[in-house]
């Protein structure tokens, strides 16, 4: 069983874990604090995790990584189903000699979070679920037509900005599938029963407005189905609701994340609000 590194000092360290039949470009800050791991939008990269980390600053041990075939470094692979990001949660933890963590996740980040953390609940400090993992059926055939349709037509785009690490080394089936995958389970018959056995605090930030491809007001209906899971799980709160939309708010709103990280460590016995342990 690795170590738990909650209690002890871990070096800086950068580099790749072996995964399947792939490897994932990971960081670690290292440090005498609590590890708290961030899991990623369905294609975003650790970079977008940077204001978060600066605000939180070096008491905590913060641990990114970018999934399968996104960013500069990671690899492709055979299998980008949900699965497959669960398990590289596992990896990464197993590579860094993490045994309990802090998770953190945004959006599709935020699903996996919730999913590993119900499977795990003595390895889970707690979690911050950044708008997302909102139980609400919102994938019909309608819905998974116009998601095939969106990254058919952004498709062009998506090669040349490869290099950059912005757009992911997938291709536009690949993306539509795992989207549509999502949206299954997020129907509230999958993800509710999730959230409703997590015994980890669980604290979510909310975000307002559109996200990307949504119409009107498709994003705060789907929000709206959170309202069952705080009402029937006390472990689970709604730590702030902020004013940017879903693709803004770790740019514009990072402090609220911040907060609630914190909130949710304190939460924690034996570990201060800066994230050190006592």
């Amino acid at each position: 069983m690795p170590k738990n590194s909650t209690s002890s000092t871990t070096a800086q360290w950068t580099g790749m874990v072996t995964v399947d039949d792939t490897a994932l470009a990971v960081t670690d800050s290292g440090g005498p604090g609590i590890p708290v791991l961030y899991l990623n939008g369905q294609f975003a990269t650790q970079g977008y995790w940077r204001r978060v980390i600066a605000d939180l600053g070096t008491t905590w041990r913060h641990i990114t990584f970018d999934e399968r075939a996104r960013g500069k470094k990671s690899k492709r692979s055979a299998d980008y189903s949900f699965e497959a990001a669960v398990r590289d949660v596992d990896a990464v933890l197993a590579a860094r000699e993490v045994h309990r963590a802090l998770l953190v996740g945004w959006s599709y980040g935020a699903v996996v979070a919730a999913h590993w953390a119900d499977r795990h609940p003595a390895r889970t400090l707690g979690a911050v679920l950044v708008d997302g993992a909102f139980p609400y059926d919102w994938l019909d055939e309608a819905m998974e037509q116009r998601i095939r349709k969106l990254f058919r037509r952004t498709g062009w785009v998506t090669p040349l900005l490869r290099p950059t690490g912005l757009t992911p080394r997938m291709t536009a089936e690949e993306q539509a599938n795992s989207n549509i995958e999502l949206g299954r389970l997020s129907r509230k018959r999958e993800l509710g029963p999730v959230l409703d056995r997590i015994t980890a605090p669980v604290r979510y930030v909310v975000a307002s407005g559109t996200s990307f491809g949504s119409r009107g007001d498709e994003q705060e209906r789907i929000r709206a189905g959170l309202d069952s899971v705080t009402a029937g799980n006390a472990n689970v709160r709604v730590s702030a609701k902020v004013p940017s939309n879903h693709g803004a708010l770790l740019k514009k709103d990072y402090r609220a994340i911040a907060g609630a990280v914190r909130e949710v460590a304190a939460l924690d016995r034996g570990v201060a609000a800066g994230g050190t342990v006592h």
